[in-house]
Order: C-alpha cells, then sequence, then structure tokens
C-alpha cells in the first residue's frame, strides 16, 4: 500500500517510458504530469487527462518540463547536463536511470517505489517478474539451446543489450556476441546464428526483416534458411520495466514453439523460402 506523504513526490516527469510503466505497474500514475509521447506508446493512459506530453527525452523543451511544475523528474542516463541544472534549479530532484542487468531493472523498480512510499508493491513487482522468469526458465529445462543473434539497431549492427541476453537465456536460447557490441554482418554470417530477432529501437513491429537478410547476405544462414527470423516490438525489449515479460514469451516460442503458445508482439519472416543471390561465377 502506498504511504503518502509530503516527503513523496506528487506530480512526477517520466522522460522515460520505463519508468512510467512501473509507476503504472505500482499504481501511482496519477502522480505523473508530464511525459514523452514514448511513454504514451507502451502506457495509453498516461496520455489522457491534462499531463503534458514531450517530444522525447533529448529534444524535450527544459522551459516545458520546468512548467510542469514536477518535483522529481526520472530520465536515463547521460542526460542533457544543462537541462539537468535548471531542472534542479527549479527545485526538482532528478533521478538518472541506466540499467544494464535484470538485476539493475529490479533495483530501479525498488528505487522508484520507495520514492513514492509504495515500497511493498515494488517488491511484489519484482517478484512477480521473477517469479515469470524461471516458470519460462522452467519448461526450457533439458531442451537444446539454439544459437541467437538479436539486435536493437540495424546501420550499424548493434546487438541488443545485457538484459535481453539474460532474456534469451532464460527463455532456451544461447546469446552469440557481446550485449551492446556493435557488429559487422559477415561476423554473424560466420557464426551462423539458428534464430535472428530483431527489436530496432523506436521501430515499433516495422523493421523489414526481408530487406535486411536479403543486403547483409544472410540467406544460407541456418536461421533464414529455416525461416527462424523474428521482429520483436521495439518497446518488448527496449523498455527495461515489466514490459520485459511481454518480450520473454515472444522470445519462448520463437526459440521452442513445440513448449510455448505464439503470442502478440512478434511477426515471422513471410518469405517462404530464403531470398536467392544469382551465382555470377558459373
Amino acid at each position: 500500500m502506498s504511504k503518502r506523504s509530503s516527503h513523496t513526490p506528487r506530480r512526477i516527469a517520466c522522460l522515460q517510458p520505463s519508468a512510467t510503466v512501473i509507476l503504472d505497474a505500482i499504481g501511482e500514475l496519477d502522480r505523473v504530469v508530464a511525459c514523452t509521447r514514448y511513454c504514451a506508446d507502451v502506457v495509453p493512459a498516461v496520455a489522457e487527462g491534462s499531463r503534458v506530453i514531450l517530444a522525447d527525452s533529448w529534444s524535450a523543451d527544459t522551459d516545458q518540463i520546468v512548467a510542469a511544475r514536477p518535483d522529481l523528474v526520472i530520465a536515463s542516463v547521460p542526460y542533457q547536463e544543462k537541462a539537468v541544472g535548471a531542472i534542479l534549479k527549479a527545485g526538482a530532484r532528478f533521478l538518472g536511470l541506466a540499467p544494464k542487468t535484470l538485476a539493475d531493472i529490479y533495483a530501479d523498480i525498488a528505487v522508484i517505489a520507495g520514492a513514492v512510499g509504495a515500497t511493498d508493491r515494488g517488491e511484489e513487482v519484482i517478484a512477480a517478474m521473477q517469479a515469470h522468469i524461471a516458470r519460462v526458465r522452467e519448461q526450457v529445462a533439458g531442451a537444446e539451446r539454439p544459437r541467437v543473434f538479436c539486435e536493437e539497431w540495424g546501420k550499424p549492427i548493434i546487438a541488443s543489450s545485457r538484459w535481453v541476453a539474460e532474456l534469451i537465456d532464460a527463455a532456451g536460447g544461447t546469446f552469440l556476441v557481446e550485449p551492446s557490441s556493435q557488429v559487422t554482418g559477415e561476423e554473424i554470417l560466420r557464426l551462423d546464428p539458428e534464430v535472428i530477432i530483431a527489436a530496432w529501437c523506436g521501430a515499433g513491429d516495422r523493421v523489414p526483416l526481408e530487406k535486411i537478410i536479403a543486403d547483409r547476405g544472410w540467406q544460407q544462414t541456418s536461421a533464414a534458411r529455416n525461416r527462424r527470423v523474428f521482429c520483436v516490438n521495439d518497446e518488448f525489449f527496449n523498455t527495461p520495466a515489466p514490459t520485459l515479460l511481454q518480450g520473454l514469451d515472444a522470445l519462448a516460442w520463437a526459440l521452442h514453439p513445440e513448449r510455448f503458445q505464439l503470442t502478440r508482439g512478434i511477426r515471422r519472416i513471410t518469405e517462404e523460402r530464403p531470398v536467392t543471390v544469382p551465382n555470377f561465377n558459373g
């Protein structure tokens, strides 16, 4: 149960979608007075009422944030140094989040919940996430672990974050490269992933799977030959909050369809056969 007091922030500006998801999960969304349009994408309810909707955290007008009279601003770091100074000067506190692992995400949930006096609810959300992940891990126990490449950006090719690698491990796969590293198409071709997943930041579910396979020469990877190439909704992987559980469920089906049901937020490559490149060498 939340314990509202004069010491807890009553007016929060969320410049990070994950913070908005966390506040919603702990039942404290009513404290949000300003957020970005990306926050509204993952928590549509936040767009209702008179809340200030900002473009995004990097281009947000500091005067507009301050005008919303927040007593706490939550953003990802690194953040605009001048903006942080202006926010602090206006009398608001600033909380910067920079998670890298699932453990970091649990810590962020605990910190945000503690800040608004909802510590118990925060612990419940963390426990529910951990239990969900444990159930998936149990269901894939003993199964073969396919080689997986998952990317969060396409040009250049950047591998997904460490928490996504942890989810892939829980879903019964083996993440092929260093998380968050930049890789080449040739490197991935050499590693021959059995499953390829794209979840580009800001792209939603619109990653052109057929095009990237053809453009990168990945037609002969095991993943392409067996049509195990997928797009997962961006927010299911790139929002470090309880939203990740939807990404985990999508992953579980992609990696082990014999053990899990198809869920929303995942799209499979539509080509019945991989695009082939003509051989001009005879």
